[in-house]
């Protein structure tokens, strides 16, 4: 696998169809979002389908599940933390709508962008971000006999630098 991107490392074709299902609710209204939910196996409950519209109204963001929630408070969404968290952002990663990148122990954000690509982590900011450059690996290793490499995560860690 010399000379591999970490985008040619395709996943399954439920992850391109689950992208493609991502894709097509950027912009939409709750009634589109909940019929893009019920094409990926998940049940567009009336709060899940709002919370999707928030959450994909952009493309390629890393949220938290406070971060979200707070979103859903300010456009009058009333609605739990839990469930924000464990009745969508948990049932939308496991739909492979949203990947889950855990940069330490008590941080978990949700990526809108489930491709396959690099996070640099600002270390006591808490803020995740894509890398912009397209990452190439001089060598990978070889998965073991009858594996396959199914997701790479890639997460550098940075402080801002003081100014003297």
């Amino acid at each position: 696998m010399d000379g591999l991107s970490a985008n040619s490392l395709a996943g399954p074709p439920a992850a391109a169809q689950a992208e493609l299902a991502r894709r097509l609710c950027i912009g939409r209204s709750a009634k589109a979002y909940a019929r893009r939910l019920r094409e990926v196996a998940v049940r567009p409950k009336r709060q899940r389908a709002l919370l999707a519209q928030l959450l994909f109204a952009r493309v390629d963001r890393h949220v938290t599940a406070e971060m979200l929630f707070n979103e859903a408070i300010e456009a009058n969404i009333k609605l739990s933390i839990a469930t924000v968290y464990n009745n969508t952002l948990n049932q939308f990663a496991k739909a492979g709508l949203l990947r889950r990148v855990m940069p330490n122990r008590s941080r978990l954000f949700f990526d809108t962008d489930t491709s396959i690509h690099p996070h640099f982590y600002l270390v006591g900011e808490g803020i995740l971000t894509n890398i912009p450059e397209k990452l190439l690996f001089a060598q990978m290793p070889k998965a073991l006999p009858g594996h396959r490499i199914s997701r790479l995560d890639v997460i550098i860690y940075i402080r801002r630098t003081v100014d003297m």
